[in-house]
């Protein structure tokens, strides 16, 4: 009688896990930032660590539990996020930046409290590094990049727009300041393009939905 051979499953990749929103400091007391909860994130970190992933998990500022299993960054600026995701880069082999990240920061962070007196105070901004555009650039072989994209409008193209400016492998997009997919939403309606052009609609799911549906799609990509 022949046996067959046992199937052994293929384990999941590492995945890397960006998350929450970033802070960029004005001075000891204030900071710029976005409404960003961090729950996408977080909600797709626990879902990679359920199917067998190791997890790291770069979060700026949040109120969230960190999911349990999950090797947790605690990070606040944009460059620390950057930092962060560098070093931990060559361990993963998925990257899913669910970060909202700050486009822009304060030229010079006050080394004291800004006062009211003396009038009005202008601001001097500059840019903050573009995370994935680099990492795209000069992506390994074997990794796979997962962007997200909110937009305020024309919602395909610019997704399209920023898939292929960052040569990544899969965006998640979805429109701000509508009834549906508003920061700290839970519902949302997203669209999913990857680079082999294939287009996928949701409307009206959860994030813990998505997350499942987001990681069946990075998890079998085929580069």
């Amino acid at each position: 009688m022949i046996v067959p051979a046992r199937r052994i499953p293929r384990r999941p990749p590492p995945v890397l896990v960006t998350a929450g929103p970033t802070r960029e400091k004005i001075d000891p007391v204030r900071y710029i930032s976005n409404y960003s909860t961090g729950t996408f994130g977080y909600e797709i970190a626990k879902e990679a660590l359920r199917r067998g992933s190791r997890v790291t998990l770069v979060s700026g500022p949040t109120h969230l539990m960190p999911p349990k299993g999950a090797r947790l960054i605690k990070v606040e600026s944009a460059l620390e996020m950057r930092k962060a995701v560098k070093k931990e880069l060559g361990k993963a082999g998925l990257l899913i930046m669910a970060a909202a990240v700050s486009d822009w920061r304060p030229a010079l962070a006050a080394r004291t409290k800004i006062k009211r007196s003396g009038g009005v105070k202008v601001l001097e901004f500059v840019e903050n590094p573009d995370i994935l555009r680099e990492i795209g650039r000069n992506k390994r072989a074997g990794l796979v990049l997962v962007g997200f994209a909110l937009e305020t409008g024309d919602l395909a193209g610019n997704a399209l727009e920023k898939m292929l400016a960052k040569r990544l492998d899969m965006v998640v997009a979805n429109m701000a300041g509508r009834k549906i997919g508003a920061f700290g939403d839970n519902i949302h309606n997203i669209l999913i393009i990857d680079r082999h052009g294939n287009r996928t609609s949701l409307k009206g799911k959860t994030k813990k939905q998505l997350a499942k549906i987001i990681l069946d799609k990075a998890f079998g990509f085929k580069l």
